[in-house]
């Protein structure tokens, strides 16, 4: 294990009022490689669950990941390259308050709004999936006349007007954001007939799970997009052989390296303002999906890394 201990030394005095966690580092960097100022990337830790629908744990999600990011080796052979120089700084798990979904994507927003205002490339980690609405609107709010373009990677669409008797459900994330940006979900294969006849009214391009076979939906994907794209990625996503540590898992979904070449190229081919990994929940005792969570971030910052 790492010896090194991020503090909130350096971070911007308008952050420094949240109620910071425990401290942790993405990688187990040194110093050297973890300094605010001088990073292009910033971690945002959000050990939060309040909506989920059945398996519970994506509390301990944040943690999970930052532990078995320890052991993923530095050097990256398929870009062959060290992403870590671009500087990770990793915050402090944020703790959310725990008086109702609403009050805690409130202090989210405020929390995103600072850190987007720095200019730092932010990769959120949850968490569940109702955090996302926080930094997609603090993009979208911050590109003014630019329409973002969120691609959303999940089993489900997410386009509930409300869930559990409250509209900051998980299940009703995207819902939350649609009217304010554009909506590319790959990888579905779980929603509901109103869901369905929303997509249809608002011509989603949707890409569904059975879909994804060979690489032409990486295309179709891609040329949906806008310039300006945000990346929102739920675990459950993937099919669950590979990530069955998620509280709603659905059989089918993507798979490792063809998503890969679908975020390669995004990152590449677009301006991708940020991102966040959410809805891990640790099954204790098997490991193998916490690597692959902190795998596919450490991916992200280094497709980041190659057009930064």
């Amino acid at each position: 294990m790492n010896e090194f201990r991020d503090t909130t030394t350096g971070v911007p005095a308008p952050l420094r009022q949240f109620p910071w966690g425990a401290p942790d580092s993405f990688l187990g960097l040194p110093p050297e490689h973890t300094d605010f100022e001088k990073a292009r990337v910033v971690l945002l830790p959000v050990p939060y669950e309040a909506t989920v629908s059945w398996m519970s744990g994506t509390r301990h999600g944040p943690r999970a990941i930052l532990e078995a990011s320890h052991y993923i080796e530095l050097y990256d052979h398929e870009l062959d390259s060290e992403p870590y120089e671009v500087g990770i700084h990793t915050l402090p798990e944020l703790v959310l308050p725990d008086t109702g979904p609403e009050h805690a994507i409130t202090v989210l927003r405020e929390v995103m709004n600072a850190l987007v205002d720095t200019g730092k490339f932010v990769v959120m980690v949850g968490g569940e999936h109702s955090l996302s609405s926080p930094p997609i609107l603090a993009h979208a709010n911050r590109l003014g006349d630019r329409r973002l373009s969120v691609l959303q990677l999940d089993a489900h669409t997410d386009l509930r007007t409300a869930y559990g008797d409250t509209p900051y459900s998980h299940a009703s994330v995207m819902y939350r954001v649609h009217e304010q940006v554009d909506i590319v979900p790959v990888g579905v294969r779980s929603l509901t007939s109103e869901e369905r006849a929303l997509l249809r009214r608002l011509k989603v391009p949707v890409i569904f799970s059975h879909e994804l076979v060979g690489d032409e939906w990486i295309g179709r994907a891609v040329d949906s997009l806008g310039p300006d794209v945000y990346v929102t990625f739920d675990v459950d996503y993937f099919d669950p052989a590979l990530m069955p540590s998620t509280g709603t898992p659905e059989p089918g979904g993507g798979s490792w390296h063809p998503t890969l070449r679908l975020l390669e190229r995004v990152f590449r081919e677009r301006n991708v303002v940020g991102c966040d990994v959410v809805e891990l929940a640790p099954i204790p005792g098997m490991v193998a999906p916490d690597f692959v969570a902190a795998k596919l971030i450490y991916k992200m910052i280094g497709f980041f890394a190659a057009v930064a």
